[in-house]
């Protein structure tokens, strides 16, 4: 019996692994994430990933999986780990806003100067850094 429970926690474990690589946006075929493609690229699970409409797109053999940033110690999301911004020169989440947002866990946080700025409440939080990278990196690969 224990070894039928440890089957199955495997199985599930691997289905869990599988969706994780799925294909989320297949109707990319007009539009290929380059250098030059007009999204900001930033540098992600070892890869370059491309900031599309709130989500992390990612390109290969020849398809877009979409991409998001973890929880983790370097980013958390817990009001308790994460810091306070007490120098933003504006708040975020208004009319005409500059700064992109993306997934961060079960939330959605701004791209401010390479760190994610999450509003809570009356203040808005840092969690954590994200490594952007420009142009002229990107043609150096």
């Amino acid at each position: 019996m224990k070894c039928l429970v440890f089957v199955l926690a495997a199985a599930s474990s691997l289905s869990s692994a599988a969706s994780a690589h799925e294909i989320l946006h297949a109707d990319h075929a007009s539009h290929t994430h380059a250098a030059d493609c007009g999204h900001t690229a930033l540098e992600h699970g070892g890869h370059i990933d491309y900031i599309h409409d709130g989500h992390l797109h990612h390109g290969h053999d020849g398809h877009v999986d979409e991409h998001m940033i973890v929880v983790s110690s370097t980013n958390p999301e817990a009001h308790e780990l994460a810091t306070t911004v007490t120098s933003d020169d504006h708040p975020h989440d208004h009319e005409g806003e500059e700064h992109q947002m993306i997934q961060h866990g079960s939330h959605m946080d701004f791209v401010h100067n390479g760190r994610l700025h999450h509003v809570h409440g009356d203040h808005t939080d840092d969690h954590g850094p994200v490594k952007l990278v420009t142009d002229e990196m990107l043609a150096l690969r």
